[in-house]
């Protein structure tokens, strides 16, 4: 018997071109969320990670990891991840993993490590550490992996409740200039939306693209970056409900289809 095929799945995201902030196995997956909602993904790296000045510290770090020295690593930005991954750091059984929000637990999952634990609510260092802090009601033994700049909310809340935590920093942000390419494609409205994932993304989208046309959406992960978007000078236009990739992109879906007329490449 001969079956008519059923129409074509709406695809919301048609005629989007969305700018994704961050290469590697994250910018992939996300790219590729993109395109089964019909969106173009034009994957522009904005920051990148620079080797710590103490790389013996951090290396001394992920040896004792392996060993088994920690109950719990805290990792509170995707960039964490990829200095994970770039020194293939082995996280046994036993230590469970706790990611700041869905940006970075995604992150985690895409290069093959599990994640234990991401708190319910409150995305932010401070919301990490009451999420473990409720769990653990005797001492622990934490690796706490931190940015160079990052202020060091979480091993505080964990040391003050008696726990022994190393915090360790494992990188430096760094931006990363566009392309010739892709600054004419932004500055020309080519570029429909850009995602703005985290407070350093939002600082090389102020930077890097100083006159974004007002056409083009700034869609931010959640209300902390959107503030530090905004304070940087970024209009934000679209938050997500929720700290996640997938909830970033509904939101972007909800909005007004671009127009046809865009400027062609």
């Amino acid at each position: 018997m001969h079956v008519e095929p059923g129409p074509e799945p709406q695809k919301p995201l048609r005629g989007w071109r969305v700018l994704v902030p961050r290469g590697g196995p994250w910018g992939d997956q996300v790219a590729a969320l993109l395109r089964s909602q019909g969106a173009t993904p034009v994957i522009a790296p904005l920051v990148n990670f620079a080797p710590t000045t103490d790389v013996a510290d951090l290396e001394g770090a992920l040896a004792e990891l392996a060993a088994g020295a920690f109950d719990w690593i805290t990792l509170t930005s995707a960039t964490t991840v990829d200095v994970l991954y770039a020194y293939r750091a082995e996280i046994p059984a036993h230590t469970r993993v706790a990611a700041v929000g869905e940006t970075t637990a995604a992150a985690l999952t895409a290069v093959g490590y599990r994640v234990d634990l991401v708190p319910d609510e409150d995305d932010s260092a401070a919301g990490l550490a009451e999420q473990i802090l409720a769990i653990e009601a005797e001492p622990t033994r934490v690796l706490a992996l931190r940015s160079e700049v990052a202020k060091p909310v979480l091993t505080r809340m964990l040391v003050e409740a008696g726990h022994d935590v190393r915090s360790v920093v494992a990188y430096r942000t760094v931006g990363v200039p566009v392309t010739e390419r892709i600054a004419l494609d932004v500055a020309s409205g080519r570029i429909n939306a850009v995602l703005v994932t985290s407070g350093s993304v939002a600082e090389q989208v102020s930077e890097q693209f100083p006159d974004l046309p007002a056409s083009t959406l700034i869609a931010a992960i959640g209300p902390r970056t959107a503030r530090d978007a905004r304070k940087l000078g970024l209009a934000v236009d679209v938050v997500a409900a929720e700290t996640t990739i997938s909830s970033l992109i509904d939101a972007i879906a909800r909005q007004p289809s671009p127009a046809s007329d865009a400027p062609a490449s």
